[in-house]
């Protein structure tokens, strides 16, 4: 019997948790202090940050890298079931800020990024079932181009929006390399990403401290099609891609 290749209930539902509470967390966290704010007067850090046409600073990030898996619907073969499985990588980027109004900013901020991901395959030869994993590495050099929208500070504290694109490239991307005898699962070289999130920046004595969260979902096939059992299954393969930031500017 064949069974419709999709990521499991559960895995799904767990995902779905995670990614709707850990903003409501951060808010959390960020909340007292911005109410604490309202009703002491404080000293405001850097007064006039915001004035500056530009200025630079640098980014430390966790990230956590999956598929969105897009099944072949006609696919009736040997493969009964097939799973991302996400892993943790981190990122190392520059941040790059040009001021717009009182509100919004330009953001470039050029990222080496670090991930893993695998593709869980459960097979049947005919006499058994088999469960085979596939993992893929990669290293990425990103390009993201971010518009933030910010709230009016309030004390030592502001709270914004974040959306833009990233065009990405893959330095460890193997869809050139001919490997026959692994059946390699090989990524293309570029993609492209729109993305979006949230923050909160905290202005500090000496310099400005964020945290961010942001999604990002590639509108790319990132699959190379070489005709294997562990690729006629897929229609598409596209980035999804969870971060926590942690900017100094």
């Amino acid at each position: 019997m064949f069974f419709p290749l999709h990521l499991s209930d559960n895995y799904r539902l767990k995902k779905i948790i995670i990614y709707s509470f850990v903003p409501l967390i951060i808010f959390l966290i960020g909340f007292p202090r911005i109410s604490y704010g309202q009703k002491h007067l404080q000293i405001e850090n850097l007064p006039k940050y915001d004035i500056k046409p530009y200025h630079f600073g640098f980014a430390l990030c966790i990230n956590k890298m999956d598929f969105a898996i897009h099944p072949e619907p006609d696919y009736k073969d040997t493969l009964f079931v097939i799973q991302s499985q996400p892993e943790w990588g981190f990122n190392i980027g520059i941040v790059s800020n040009l001021r717009l109004n009182n509100y919004a900013d330009l953001r470039f901020i050029p990222t080496l990024s670090f991930g893993d991901r695998i593709l869980n395959y459960t097979l049947n030869n005919g006499t058994s079932v088999i469960q085979t994993s596939k993992k893929i590495e990669s290293t990425f050099i990103d390009f993201p181009l971010f518009l933030k929208y910010k709230s009016k500070r309030l004390n030592n504290v502001r709270a914004y929006v974040i959306a833009g694109a990233q065009y990405s490239i893959d330095l460890a991307s193997q869809a050139k390399k001919k490997d026959k005898k692994n059946d390699l699962v090989k990524l293309k070289q570029n993609d492209f990403l729109y993305q979006v999130g949230v923050g909160f920046d905290f202005y500090m004595v000496y310099f400005k401290f964020a945290t961010e969260l942001k999604m990002s979902y590639g509108v790319c096939d990132l699959l190379k099609h070489d005709n294997t059992i562990y690729t006629n299954s897929i229609d598409k393969l596209n980035s999804k891609i969870f971060q926590l930031s942690f900017l100094f500017e």
